[in-house]
């Protein structure tokens, strides 16, 4: 196995500055990013999607539970599965309840969602032991409408926002072909018991996730601290939060 070559301290050190300024060009055009994302237009929600939970059945503004913003995992768990995909439950095996925790003092909430039948979604999550929210979405279009499902029988088939056309162009034919689950993440916010979605992220983009701020940095409110950009998305409650963004 090929290590790295051994140096002195010094020159460690020299080379790790010069790795720093590179790391620190990435963070602010991650810090860009973000603001551009929070600056993207958003669109109402007004179909009436339903889903099932432990409580029954809910709309998309339950999901909500009182907070400001949702942000929705979409978890590939086909109807006629009997088991959750084993890549979103690797990723879902790294939810805690702090992560949740934080996420909800910043007036976001997360939910998973799947097409299976609750009864599947609860018998997988009492089995590997999760508590978050999971409700299924089964018998409703919310999957399609959102590209989490794709299947041109019900919808026009969407794939990391590139239609028809744009999939052929770039030689991913394929999913036009059958109808089939994508894993992603979805973010609404609500105003005025209105719900607008603000952002999807499917492929790759799924891998910025790692703790509550990366799940808030999709969101249209962000971290809500003072430093971040646009500045008006910061609630006036909470006052100035110390700069750490450097």
């Amino acid at each position: 196995m090929a290590l790295p070559e051994v140096t002195t301290r010094e020159e460690w050190l020299r080379a790790r500055k010069d790795l720093l300024v590179r790391e620190k060009e990435l963070t602010r055009a991650q810090d860009a990013l973000a603001a551009d994302r929070r600056r993207l237009p958003m669109v109402q929600v007004t179909t009436d999607h339903r889903f099932t939970g432990p409580d029954g059945e809910v709309g998309l503004l339950d999901l909500f539970a009182g907070r400001d913003q949702l942000v929705v995992q979409h978890v590939m768990f086909d109807p006629s599965w009997d088991e959750v995909c084993p890549s979103c439950t690797a990723a879902l095996d790294e939810l805690s309840d702090g992560l949740l925790r934080h996420l909800n003092a910043r007036r976001t909430t997360f939910t998973a969602v799947s097409r299976a039948p609750y009864g599947k979604l609860a018998a997988s999550a009492a089995a590997r032991g999760w508590t978050f929210p999971w409700v299924s979405s089964h018998g409703s279009r919310f999957n399609h409408d959102f590209h989490a499902t794709l299947d041109p029988g019900v919808a026009p088939v969407q794939l990391n926002h590139r239609d028809a056309d744009e999939l052929r162009a770039a030689g991913m034919g394929w999913a036009l072909e059958q109808p089939g689950e994508v894993p992603g993440y979805s973010c609404f916010l609500t105003d005025g018991g209105r719900v607008f979605h603000t952002y999807s992220t499917f492929a790759r983009g799924t891998e910025q996730l790692g703790g509550a701020y990366a799940f808030l940095d999709m969101t249209a409110l962000g971290r809500q601290e003072a430093w971040q950009e646009p500045h008006d998305r910061v609630p006036d409650a909470r006052g100035a939060v110390p700069n750490f963004a450097d």
